[in-house]
């Protein structure tokens, strides 16, 4: 039997255990669906959102790592994230009281920050793990005519972007493989490269927020493993519509552009936590891409939605192709030097 790649699970797999989920009460209006990162349980004049995330790619300031990123998926519901629980899993003969307070100070910091009450969880040293791992559940709440989910996504839709690609990829590569960049990257450029986490940052909360604040907003997505790609076929797959990509609206820094050749990936698959993926009604496009800008973020438009059917095109010199949709993150392939 063939093990498994590191990484999600491949999409026909995941399809066929989704399939047999017990759905046995009938205020869940969402469950578990590809392209759907969070369930929404009605709540008589609300709607509540859930998602649970764990961080497993980096031990790096892993308690705050770990709101943002659950954070990012409830704020592109429209949701306000409010409850917080984590099941915290500690390496044997690692672990110390210091690394325990550390890791709690870090998560209880950023739901402080965020506004978030942490209401429970669990905490153990695990037989079997060499670095510590947090799985997350986050649970926000939203108003029922305000909830934004992929399925809103309408033809004639304006496709935005927010910073750009590869920004958690380009932090964690700069500080999990720090010795491997030694010599192609200055000391500076790798210095840059691990505070990406900070800025532009993996967080999207300010992104949302403003958008939603403008208006126009049919759906919003967060990039996160398999990058912009299987981000936008997520949506594409949800919505049942065809999404059309101009590769060269696509922002990417310089500097993750050198970090992923180095390595030999491609950024569009690589890991996007901190880019906010939207389909935008094109009368609003302009509006929220300068507030945006005001505010000191950087937005696109990177395409549009073209007719139904689940597709993604991209068109680059090469003329207009199919988008590969990537089996598993390309920043998995790093891993594997290890």
């Amino acid at each position: 039997m063939t093990n498994l790649p590191l990484g999600k699970l491949p999409l026909e797999l995941l399809s066929e255990i989704i399939q047999k989920s017990p759905i046995l009460d009938n205020r869940v209006i969402i469950g578990p669906k590809i392209g759907m990162d969070c369930a929404i349980i009605d709540n008589g004049n609300s709607y509540l959102v859930l998602k649970n995330d764990p961080i497993t790619f980096t031990p790096e300031n892993i308690g705050w790592y770990a709101v943002q990123i659950n954070v990012n998926d409830i704020i592109t519901t429209g949701a306000t994230p409010k409850w917080m629980l984590a099941t915290i899993l500690l390496p044997e003969n690692m672990t110390t009281a210091v690394m325990v307070k550390t890791i709690s100070s870090q998560l209880f910091w950023a739901c402080k920050d965020k506004n978030i009450s942490f209401i429970g969880g669990h905490t153990e040293i695990t037989h079997g793990i060499d670095r510590p791992i947090i799985s997350a559940t986050l649970i926000g709440e939203v108003e029922k005519d305000h909830l934004i989910t992929p399925c809103g996504v309408q033809i004639g839709d304006d496709i935005l972007l927010t910073k750009g690609i590869a920004i958690e990829a380009t932090a964690i590569l700069g500080n999990d493989f720090e010795s491997l960049l030694l010599n192609s990257l200055q000391p500076e450029e790798i210095i840059n490269a691990k505070n990406y986490i900070y800025d532009p940052g993996i967080s999207i909360y300010k992104d949302a927020t403003i958008a939603i604040q403008i208006g126009g907003i049919h759906a919003m997505h967060d990039p996160t493993e398999g990058g912009l790609s299987s981000a936008l076929w997520e949506m594409a797959f949800v919505s049942d519509k065809s999404f059309l990509i101009f590769e060269d609206n696509v922002m990417c820094s310089d500097l993750s552009r050198k970090i992923c050749a180095h390595f030999k990936i491609d950024p569009i698959n690589s890991i996007s936590s901190g880019s906010l993926l939207m389909t935008v009604d094109p009368n609003f496009s302009e509006n929220i891409i300068n507030e945006l800008k005001n505010n000191g973020i950087q937005c696109s438009i990177i395409g549009t939605v073209i007719s139904e059917g689940s597709n993604v095109e991209i068109e680059n010199f090469r003329g207009r192709n199919v988008l590969i949709r990537p089996d598993q993150d390309d920043i998995t392939k790093v891993y594997k030097l290890k």
